[in-house]
């Protein structure tokens, strides 16, 4: 390989201070937990029911087709600059100080609320087994549990990540061995299925085609937190080497696990049914003869929700030392332990999630509702966010006298690549506005949105971004 023609140090630096601990399979794990979350366990039902067996499959390619672009936008930034903040800082570099300021702190309320999600969802599982202990209590615990992880070293917390998805992948994989042998006769006692529950008796799409297009909103956000694979590349040893090779496994193995389960899922139980049922994947074991399906598929759920809510919780935490970094959020949210984490930025996150624990509890119908409304719209920005800024990077990169072949990974077929990423992206968030259920998160989306980007313009404007500094130099 020639010698790089563009000192890629000096387009987007590094910020120093993070370890670079963390192993390849770390990395992997991590963007596989933040992604296949508990919507996958208990809400995919909801999504076979509105478009059918069909249409819930065809969904489910569509939307790892628009994740496949958007990592393939994400594998070109990362490795040409792996820092912590990733997609944040790209946007202050690439877009405007502006655009950084708004993703970060969007991106952090989004997961910061998740989490509170996470929490409750683990916190009443738990409570089911031991009634005695209020489901507060366990939310407690659970953050406490998590802030320790977290505040110990990025080792520990890749390490506990690794086996919490490790958990969730193991489900997945015996659920499609069990389901599938239903399907052929060879476990249960109904004969072979088949897929004689493709026959809707109304065609493919027996709630008719626009219904899988109202879908892809649930769809694309079940396949979100890939993109944690960017930030988690700021910590990651010889990320030249590890993050393409991570970024083509975690995209292979998400399509492959969300899309097998869809089938399994919707050849065995009828769509009508599968709606209105709170764990298919449960059913589906309790059919073929498994002792307390119900209680192995709450374990599961409970160690998918605390997988998802360590990884948003390191999300979260490195945003927002990303941010101080580049004087978009208070200095004291650039502070490391001595273990190189961002404490302050754990105990932050933690905050919020105890603030939207609150709110779930006393404000239903109106603060939490439009939080939890608002996530819904954030993760198709982040994702458009990612594709622009591969496209203004490769500009300043030729721009500059770089040449396509000294970068180590690149986007195939740019511009199509990131164009066509942008354009689903969109047409996705486009999608709310024709499912009146799905308004309060197309407009909570864009209130918030609108009021970040006028805080930044009011407070933070006229400071200068240290990272789109060096776009003058």
């Amino acid at each position: 390989m020639s010698t790089p023609t563009v000192n890629l140090e000096q387009l987007c630096p590094e910020k120093k201070g993070l370890k670079r601990d963390m192993k390849s399979r770390h990395l992997m794990m991590i963007s596989i937990g933040g992604t296949i979350g508990t919507g996958l366990f208990m809400g995919s039902g909801q999504t076979i029911s509105q478009a059918g067996p069909v249409g819930a499959i065809l969904g489910y390619l569509v939307g790892g087709f628009i994740m496949l672009l958007v990592l393939l936008c994400l594998a070109e930034l990362a490795v040409a600059m792996p820092i912590s903040g990733s997609f944040q800082t790209y946007a202050s570099r690439f877009i405007s100080p502006g655009a950084g300021f708004t993703t970060g702190w969007l991106y952090w309320i989004n997961w910061a609320t998740c989490i509170a999600a996470d929490f409750t969802a683990a916190g009443i599982i738990a409570n089911s087994w031991f009634p005695q202990i209020p489901v507060w209590v366990w939310c407690a615990f659970f953050a406490i549990a998590l802030a320790v992880l977290n505040l110990v070293s990025v080792k520990a917390y890749g390490e506990a990540e690794f086996w919490f998805a490790g958990i969730k992948v193991t489900a997945i994989i015996a659920f499609i061995i069990a389901g599938a042998g239903l399907m052929f006769g060879v476990t249960g006692h109904e004969g072979a299925i088949g897929f004689s529950n493709f026959n809707t008796g109304a065609g493919l799409f027996p709630n008719g085609y626009f219904a899988v297009f109202l879908t892809m909103i649930a769809v694309v956000y079940s396949f979100q937190g890939a993109e944690l694979v960017g930030i988690a590349a700021g910590e990651c040893e010889d990320p030249g080497k590890n993050v393409p090779r991570v970024i083509k496994g975690v995209t292979f193995r998400i399509i492959l696990f969300y899309v097998v389960a869809m089938i399994i899922l919707a050849a065995t139980i009828p769509w009508k049914e599968a709606g209105v049922m709170e764990s298919p994947f449960a059913q589906v074991f309790g059919r073929i003869g498994i002792p307390y399906a119900s209680t192995l598929m709450s374990a599961v759920v409970l160690t998918s929700a605390l997988s998802a809510g360590n990884s948003a919780l390191y999300a979260c935490s490195r945003l927002l030392w990303s941010m101080a970094k580049e004087d978009l959020a208070p200095a004291w949210l650039g502070k490391l332990n001595g273990n190189g984490v961002p404490f302050n930025g754990v105990l932050l996150t933690l905050a919020l999630t105890g603030l939207s624990l609150l709110t779930q509890v006393y404000a239903a119908d109106t603060v939490y509702l439009w939080l939890m409304a608002s996530t819904g719209l954030t993760g198709c920005l982040i994702w458009v966010i990612i594709a622009w800024c591969q496209i203004n990077f490769r500009k300043e990169f030729l721009r500059l006298g770089g040449k396509v072949q000294d970068l180590v990974f690149r986007t195939p077929l740019y511009p199509l690549v990131p164009v066509l990423a942008i354009v689903l992206n969109l047409g996705v968030i486009i999608s709310l506005y024709f499912d009146p259920s799905q308004h309060v998160v197309l407009y909570a989306g864009i209130i918030v949105l609108a009021a970040m980007y006028l805080y930044y313009l009011l407070f933070y404007n006229k400071k200068e971004n240290p990272v789109s500094a060096k776009e003058g130099q």
